[in-house]
């Protein structure tokens, strides 16, 4: 953790309490039954799954485990526990053989430069599997992502990224691990390193510029506190060559956290026909 980290106050009850509401309002007024999550044995969707129970009732969360054959096993076993600990229903898809037959057919060469396209892959079918189940439940789509990620683009666009809510995405990555542990989220998985597993042995640490204990005082200063990069810098103490790399994926990656613009055609308002 970064000294004098000026994190965000966080009232972990209330912030609990308030996003349980979130997710209530949002079932209701799309008059859907309950809620899907893909679990991963991570934090994020530990913590997710957590709040849903919450918010809904053990009854109306289903998770859905959608492992590769290179995932690992400590993952999968997680994501059981912790689907055991809430008590909800599941489901169990190993999705290799799906993915296997996009890259055969796609002809795509699994190499260290095809990592990018493939990992999209993955999180895409297991996006088109969450809403497999959404629909034939009637249920939302729950999204697992912080704020921390989605400020910096760490997601797949229409992958992770494609959901109906999403309940944590205010809060950044040391927050989610705060709230994860007092909700009960084991204390392995509440602080377990992220990974998404998008291609064997895959780290967030590979991608992402920082550390979370580095990288969320440094979004802090500069998307909460509008504090300039020199300031951020004599701050935290982080190197310049870094803060640029994160202001430099937030401007990049705009379009990921944006709807699709859409043409305004220009019309004849007073004959109400397009020109």
């Amino acid at each position: 953790m970064v000294a004098g980290f000026r994190l965000l106050g966080l009232d972990l009850k209330a912030t609990a309490d308030e996003i349980s509401e979130f997710i209530r309002t949002n079932i209701s007024e799309a008059n859907a039954k309950g809620v899907v999550i893909g679990l991963s044995g991570g934090v994020d969707s530990s913590l997710v799954a957590a709040l849903c129970v919450q918010a809904l009732g053990k009854v109306r969360v289903f998770g859905v485990l959608m492992p590769t054959n290179f995932t690992p096993k400590d993952d999968i076993e997680d994501a059981e526990k912790l689907a055991k600990q809430l008590d909800i229903k599941t489901a169990h898809i190993n999705i290799q053989e799906i993915g296997d037959t996009f890259t055969r057919i796609l002809n795509i060469e699994n190499t260290s430069q095809s990592r990018l396209f493939l990992g999209n892959i993955w999180a895409r079918i297991r996006m088109v599997i969450l809403y497999h189940y959404a629909n034939i439940n009637n249920y939302l789509v729950v999204g697992t992502g912080c704020r921390s990620e989605a400020l910096i683009g760490f997601f797949t666009k229409y992958g992770d990224g494609g959901i109906d809510l999403s309940p944590i995405g205010d809060l950044y990555k040391t927050q989610v691990r705060a709230l994860a542990e007092y909700l009960g989220v084991p204390k392995k998985v509440a602080y377990k390193p992220s990974s998404p597993q998008l291609y064997p042995g895959h780290k967030a640490t590979d991608e992402i510029p920082l550390p979370y204990e580095a990288l969320d005082p440094v979004l802090v200063e500069l998307f909460e506190n509008a504090l300039t990069l020199k300031q951020v810098n004599e701050f935290t103490g982080i190197p310049m060559n870094k803060l640029q790399e994160i202001t430099s994926r937030h401007e990049k990656t705009e379009h990921k956290r944006s709807l699709p613009p859409i043409l305004k055609l220009k019309r004849n308002t007073k004959r109400g026909i397009s020109e």
